[in-house]
């Protein structure tokens, strides 16, 4: 277990006795409790929507690999989210790439550079957003960080797609050629991209916000506020077991500067990260019962692609600024 492995437990654990001293836990009762059924239902009207756009993103990108079926899209996208939220240390990335193999007959290295581009753009929309709503924040400096995030997107693809002489030369030179052909061609295939995660993200973040400021109960500004700290904390290299800790501390610190106690912030914050969990394992079990469709190629995972599609995919989401998402 490297050092990375040991922080993670160590902030889950912390967590875990945060919530145990002096009986905590008994308050996650109160803290659902004041949920009621609208509520909950929209919330979760929010979340499904959420899939619904992240499924059409991949289907955009993989247009022609997927044909007319959609509904392997949404599959794929379910049983992912679900993987990314029980799996520790970011192993449920590896999902993403294999069922896209499985199901669409995609290249790991293709599937790969499209999930590392998945996850840049959600770090984009995520930071600019932030910038956006943060409070106390000056006009300006909103500008200048909204500005900053929308050239480096710009910039990027278009770096990426650039004549370059990488594959000429050796070794570590050669491979990375080749990652940023593969990346430069996720964003080539995506005419849509943008659009879905955009739409994605002010969905997602709507209904964790309202379901927030319900659980506290607050304003939705303080909610939106808990919301983004939240998934900005998902975009650390070090996360908590199944984001257990860097969640709830991200989210508890964004709310601190609208009042809301620290051991109050965590205290909902958790109860939101558990429904959202909840939504994720739960869409992700019944994507499961359904059976994938036809194979157009065979493609079969070996052992040995699986450690390697887990060791990019872990890779890709830790060197990029972005989260995983949750739901």
């Amino acid at each position: 277990m490297n050092v990375k492995r040991i922080l993670a437990v160590a902030v889950s654990a912390g967590l875990l006795a945060w919530l145990m001293a002096d009986g905590r836990w008994r308050g996650l009762g109160e803290v659902f409790r004041r949920l009621d059924g609208p509520t909950l239902a929209l919330s979760a009207a929010g979340f499904a929507l959420s899939y619904l756009l992240r499924a059409l993103r991949i289907f955009d990108e993989f247009r022609v690999q997927a044909g007319r079926r959609f509904g392997t899209c949404l599959r794929i996208t379910l049983i992912h989210n679900a993987m990314i939220n029980v799996v520790p240390f970011r192993g449920g990335e590896a999902a993403f790439p294999l069922l896209l193999r499985q199901n669409f007959g995609v290249p790991l290295p293709r599937a790969i550079a499209s999930l590392f581009w998945f996850r840049l753009q959600d770090a984009f929309v995520v930071m600019a957003l932030a910038a956006i709503v943060w409070p106390g924040l000056h006009p300006a400096i909103k500008g200048l960080a909204v500005a900053g995030v929308v050239v480096t997107a710009w910039w990027l693809p278009r770096w990426a797609r650039a004549p370059h002489a990488w594959a000429d030369g050796r070794g570590v030179t050669a491979k990375l050629a080749k990652v940023r052909d593969a990346f430069a061609e996720s964003t080539r295939h995506a005419r849509f991209g943008w659009l879905w995660t955009l739409a994605n993200w002010t969905v997602k973040l709507a209904a964790q916000a309202g379901l927030l400021a319900a659980l506290i109960p607050a304003g939705p500004d303080v909610g939106a506020a808990g919301a983004l700290g939240a998934e900005l904390a998902a975009i650390l290299p070090v996360q908590g077991v199944a984001g257990f800790g860097t969640y709830e501390a991200g989210a508890a610190a964004a709310m601190l500067p609208s009042g809301v106690p620290v051991a109050a912030g965590l205290q909902v914050a958790l109860a939101l990260h558990l429904f959202v969990i909840a939504c994720a394992v739960g869409s992700g079990a019944i994507a499961w019962l359904f059976p994938a469709g036809a194979v157009q190629e065979t493609t079969t995972a070996t052992p040995s692609d699986i450690q390697s599609a887990s060791s990019d995919a872990d890779g890709a989401s830790t060197r990029s600024p972005a989260e995983q998402s949750r739901p």
